[in-house]
């Protein structure tokens, strides 16, 4: 049956070679290939493109302005499109009013359970939501958590009233908003803040506002208020703290604190005071999910039946994904990428639809070796539903579980964007591609580890699931910390070990600088230098070979594309027809270094400009930006367009000349094929080989292995994680026998 496949013809979306392919349906098909190689070029830039592309097309034109703006993709055809679902790792976000039982839309239920049979009956449904004025605690609104003065920035306790003691903005000694403090007659202005009494600072702080008789203050009627109570009254429960300009001139002197009413609950009283066998709505939340469980279950209640029936479904899904760890009062703003894409696969889990396309995005990431199996029984749930899943992934584990396996290749960029293989997995392993190569393979155990007898070491810290550890990190050696997903890990580096060690450099996968007019050769610094050698050899203004000034095309001011906005229909970009998309004006062009035009220079990849620049200055940027791998990138690739794992790579390409830093890398392999991992190895080594201290968290079993040092988090996550297993060599690991990790090993 025609019907069965998905059929694209003609695809050459970015570096595609005009490829066709048929991807079966109601399967699992993944896509490999090398970072660069063109897998997310056809999976998210044609198939999934197209699919959303047709859909908002069946909608009216005005709900299409609401709708995300799709272009065609540049492909012949597709047959036989099914509606696609796109799990990404774009974090979940939201703000502090959104946790992940909103998210999962857990809460409602819990909250239905409180109404029926919470005792004392205190209300609807509704009321037992912190988002609801009924149900929120009044002094936080609902957040549990309140902004308020800083009293280390806002005092120097070192000095009088009179001496300028008070260090927040307008209350300069002599100033009108100073006398309504000095002129009270309440202090005396001499005394240093140090040596006040208890109730002398309490009043000139904390005190709630009191009317004082007009003679104190020369003739005015005028009310006192401590100085935390009244900078509250004046900016934060105001709209003075909605402009930007008001919030940076407050905010180095707030502080965020828990609140001291509700105990950072969220709720108010009265909700708090229902329970379920001794339980409040709130304790209910603050439970990890896989104690919940345990909790509802113990309700024999027929009233609510199906109320707890529907409950435990959800909490399983949650814990069959790995998430048993969290709690639903859980912020979603906290939750890590892979994280993220497991909870947005739940509410997929849960939905009716069927004959969908599910494309999933790297879902392992962030997943210990031991988690993965659960990933692959989702994407199986979902198949056998009757859905089409299609996966981009790089982890050999998941690539077993593919009904289909396309390989794209054969390398990165130009080199990239062909088919090299279509069929089964075992088929792959012979099929002598660079996939089919290595996933036999794993690297030795490193033999000898690098020795080191100073460590940087952290205050003992029980922040979040941590139970009072202290970090002890080998200086100048290769660390890497390892566990389950949730074990506490990141809250150890980046929450404890960071906050202590503040010159640590942290090379994440944020977006590098997510403008338009921003790329690898502006990035580098080199693109200077390119200009000056331009304007030298044709005796010309070097401004002339930017497209941020005077080079800049007239007509679409160097941006290289035109935006039409037809009002209530989507704005469409065109390509400019005067620079046919170089950006630059047409006689910028006729300017030539070695032969070339700026626009050529700029459309040459990295490794293409290694061999055409001979400048030293120039290759020795250009060279780091090749050892992290992505020599595919051109110069003049627009960096909005990069990856996580791409920004992180080009972050560390700026570093490798350091010496005598710490650096914290977090999942640096997240989007590496297993041919560039040894690379990224390579570049570690040569951070360390200058003095540097790294440390990586990091589940890939190829890095553990090559690492001098191991610190093992858990054993499990959440509440059962937090303690640390295990320091030393990675071959010493083995020997312990709480770690999980060191079972995959």
């Amino acid at each position: 049956m025609e019907h069965d496949y998905i059929e694209i013809v003609g695809a050459r979306a970015n570096n595609l070679k005009n490829i066709s392919l048929k991807i079966p349906k109601k399967k699992i098909t993944i896509f490999t290939g090398v970072s660069g190689s063109g897998k997310s070029s056809i999976v998210f830039e044609t198939i999934a493109q197209e699919a959303g592309r047709q859909l908002n097309e069946t909608f009216s034109k005005f709900v299409q302005t609401f709708l995300p703006k799709y272009g065609h993709p540049d492909v012949d055809e597709i047959k036989n499109l099914s509606l696609a679902i796109i799990v990404d790792q774009k974090r979940i976000g939201g703000n502090s009013r959104s946790t992940l039982g909103t998210i999962t839309d857990i809460n409602p239920l819990i909250r239905l359970l409180f109404s029926r049979i919470g005792q004392p009956h205190v209300g609807p449904s509704s009321f037992f939501s912190f988002n609801d004025p009924n149900g929120m605690c009044k002094t936080c609104e609902g957040i549990g958590r309140i902004v308020t003065l800083d009293m280390e920035k806002a005092l120097d306790k070192e000095k009088s009233l009179n001496e300028g003691a008070i260090l927040l903005p307008g209350y300069k000694p002599g100033s009108w908003q100073w006398k309504g403090y000095a002129a009270t007659g309440f202090f005396d202005c001499d005394k240093k803040i140090k040596d006040y009494t208890e109730e002398e600072y309490e009043k000139l702080v904390y005190c709630k506002p009191v009317k004082l008789n007009s003679t104190v203050m020369e003739g005015i009627n005028t009310t006192y208020a401590g100085l935390a109570e009244r900078f509250i009254m004046q900016y934060i429960k105001t709209d003075y703290e909605k402009s930007e300009a008001s919030q940076k001139k407050i905010s180095p002197f707030t502080t965020e604190m828990q609140c001291p009413d509700c105990g950072g609950k969220r709720y108010n009283e009265t909700i708090l005071s229902a329970k379920i066998m001794g339980y409040s709505i709130s304790d209910f939340t603050a439970l990890q999910v896989d104690e919940l469980l345990r909790l509802i279950q113990q309700i024999k209640d027929d009233g609510v039946r199906p109320i707890i029936v529907n409950l435990s479904e959800r909490l399983k899904d949650l814990i069959d994904i790995g998430l048993d760890y969290v709690s639903l009062d859980r912020e979603t703003s906290t939750l890590s990428g892979g994280e993220s894409q497991r909870v947005k696969m739940v509410k997929h889990l849960t939905s009716s639809l069927t004959d969908a396309m599910y494309i999933f995005d790297e879902p392992s990431i962030g997943l210990h070796p031991r988690d993965v199996h659960r990933l692959n029984e989702l994407l199986v749930k979902l198949r056998d539903k009757g859905n089409t899943v299609i996966v981009v992934e790089h982890d050999p584990d998941v690539i077993k579980a593919a009904d289909y396996i396309i390989d794209v290749g054969p390398k990165a960029g130009t080199k990239g964007g062909k088919i090299m293989f279509e069929g089964s997995f075992q088929d792959l392993l012979t099929s002598g591609t660079l996939t089919g190569e290595y996933l036999g393979q794993h690297l030795p155990i490193k033999n000898p580890p690098r020795k080191s007898t100073k460590f940087l070491e952290t205050k003992k810290s029980s922040l979040h699931n941590l139970k009072n550890v202290s970090l002890r990190i080998p200086k100048g050696i290769f660390t890497v910390v390892t566990g389950v997903a949730g074990s506490g890990k990141s809250t150890l580096v980046n929450g404890v070990f960071a906050k202590e060690y503040k010159e640590a450099v942290n090379i994440d996968q944020s977006a590098v600088s997510a403008n338009l007019r921003s790329n690898p050769a502006t990035f580098t610094g080199i693109m200077d230098q390119i200009r000056k050698l331009f304007a030298d050899e044709n005796k010309v203004s070097a401004g002339l070979f930017s497209y941020n000034s005077e080079g800049a095309c007239e007509a679409c001011k160097g941006r290289g594309f035109i935006e039409t906005d037809l009002s209530f229909m989507d704005s469409v970009e065109t390509v400019c027809e005067v620079c046919g998309g170089k950006r630059f004006k047409l006689e910028v062009l006729q300017y030539k270094y070695n032969g070339k035009s700026i626009v050529e220079v700029l459309d040459m990849t990295i490794a293409e400009a290694v061999e055409f620049f001979p400048q030293k200055e120039i290759l020795n940027k250009l060279k780091y930006i090749v050892e992290v791998g992505l020599h595919y990138m051109t110069l003049g690739q627009p960096l909005d367009t990069l990856s996580g794992g791409e920004c992180q790579r080009l972050k560390l390409a700026k570093e490798l000349s350091q010496k005598g830093n710490i650096y914290i890398l977090d999942e640096p392999t997240t989007g590496l094929h297993m041919s560039d991992i040894t690379g990224i190895l390579n570049i570690i080594d040569r951070l360390v080989e200058k003095g540097n201290t790294v440390i990586v968290i990091e589940h890939n079993l190829d890095v553990i292995r090559r690492a001098d040092w191991i610190i093992d988090v858990g054993p499990e996550g959440g509440s059962k994680g937090g303690r640390i297993l295990f320091e030393g060599t990675p071959a010493d690991l083995k020997n312990c026998k709480e770690s999980i990790t060191a079972k995959y090993l």
